[in-house]
């Protein structure tokens, strides 16, 4: 079952993958038609983030609990149930307003809009409070590998996330030009295959035996205690606050990028939705060639400081390119400083803990992300919306000088690599 099961869970991956890139870049232009302001957009981006920051981890717990199987299969129908929603939130709000304006005697036009936006929270919020496929996959996948294939099993991931990131906002923009609500409907497709996928395809990965084990361990959740222990050890801190304010930047950049492209720019979302394939291409490079290769000739302290470095002068260059080609040009070292700096950061984590606490440091970390990308969207909106396209930009720009200074004091990355016991991320040969 081992080898079977790999290929039906990547293709699963990449189908979901692929329903969720296909809404990405038309988000905002949607959210536009109905009158949100960018600041409302934002709150809508951050909808999601904070719902699945809920959602994921008791998905995860009751996986454990009941199943693989059954938890993918309501994480899936969670997500075709919001893309149903998505798709269908212009008729819907229309009949809804036409109802409730004839019975309280008022004008339906601007109550539909009203209601049109809130049921885009809605829907963003069922996906998102059922949106534990990824870690749910993650998770079959470790079930079903031994320690010596567990690496490549979930490279699977990484390749299914590279190829639905390459194919989904260019499908999705070309979509979006027969309606907002095109492929938010094509992506309750893709969801509903996925499902008779899990339910023909896919075996249970755990046996009675194992959820017992699962169920009986300890767990350490995430808490604020937690957060603060780890924030206070000598080299795990630094590295956990470098995460969040690099991570706060980044995020501020890819939740506000349609909206930036539509108010700087005037694109249209087919065109933001090709700009956002050169983007997926891009990282997919840079996982796949630039990173290997550069931490096998830095150390780990090099490659953070310069990525944050790099970043910094990328979103100044990103909140004042004057047209599409520089953008364009722009976008290389953005998604080479991103690319690098979340796997580099994830390897250091690990090098300063015990092999035990590996697990829980990693879960922490991935806590500070989805912080991150709760605070960055409504953040980003409301700079664009008060201060202009090029003001997220230029505020994440700024936000990591600071953090340049602060990992050069706190990493010691001279240091790092004079004195191996001083160095929890060693230089190659």
């Amino acid at each position: 079952m081992k080898n079977k099961a790999l290929l039906p869970i990547f293709m699963i991956v990449v189908v979901d993958l692929l329903g969720f890139s296909l809404i990405l870049p038309l988000l905002p232009y949607y959210a536009k038609a109905f009158g949100a302001t960018p600041l409302v957009t934002g709150l809508l981006v951050a909808s999601y983030a904070a719902a699945q920051l809920v959602g994921a981890p008791l998905l995860g717990r009751l996986s454990d609990r009941y199943g693989r199987r059954p938890m993918l299969l309501t994480s899936i129908f969670g997500s075709f149930l919001g893309f149903l929603l998505l798709a269908a939130a212009a008729p819907l709000a229309a009949w809804l307003a036409s109802n409730v304006a004839a019975l309280a005697g008022v004008e339906a036009a601007p109550l539909g809009s009203g209601l049109a936006v809130g049921l885009l929270f809605i829907s963003r919020m069922v996906d998102g409070l059922t949106g534990g496929n990824l870690s749910i996959a993650q998770a079959y996948i470790t079930d079903v590998t031994d320690a010596n294939s567990r690496a490549q099993g979930l490279g699977l991931v990484g390749a299914a996330f590279g190829l639905g990131f390459i194919i989904g906002p260019a499908l999705g923009g070309l979509l979006s030009q027969w309606g907002y609500g095109v492929p938010a409907l094509a992506a309750a497709g893709l969801s509903l295959f996925n499902m008779l996928s899990v339910a023909l395809r896919l075996p249970e990965s755990l046996t009675v035996e194992k959820r017992l084990a699962l169920a009986s361990q300890p767990r350490a959740a995430f808490s604020a205690a937690a957060l603060w222990r780890a924030l206070r050890r000598p080299r795990v801190g630094p590295l956990l606050q470098t995460r969040f304010f690099f991570g706060l930047a980044f995020a501020i950049f890819q939740s506000i990028f349609s909206l930036y492209a539509l108010s700087r720019f005037s694109l249209n979302s087919r065109d933001t939705g090709f700009v956002l394939t050169y983007v997926g291409l891009l990282s997919v490079l840079v996982q796949g060639l630039a990173v290997g290769r550069l931490t096998r000739r830095f150390s780990d302290a090099w490659l953070i400081f310069g990525a944050v470095v790099l970043m910094s002068l990328s979103l100044a260059s990103w909140a004042f390119a004057p047209n599409v080609p520089v953008l364009l040009a722009v976008l290389a070292p953005t998604s080479l400083a991103g690319g690098l700096l979340n796997t580099v950061l994830s390897s250091a984590l690990t090098k300063t803990v015990q092999p035990a606490e590996i697990g829980g440091m990693l879960g922490l970390a991935t806590s500070v992300d989805s912080l991150t990308r709760v605070i960055a969207p409504s953040l980003g909106g409301g700079l664009l919306q008060g201060l202009g396209a090029g003001a997220p930009g230029l505020f994440g720009a700024l936000l990591l000088v600071p953090l340049a200074w602060f990992v050069w004091r706190n990493l010691r990355p001279a240091q790092a690599e004079a004195s191996p016991a001083a160095a929890p991320c060693p230089e190659a040969a």
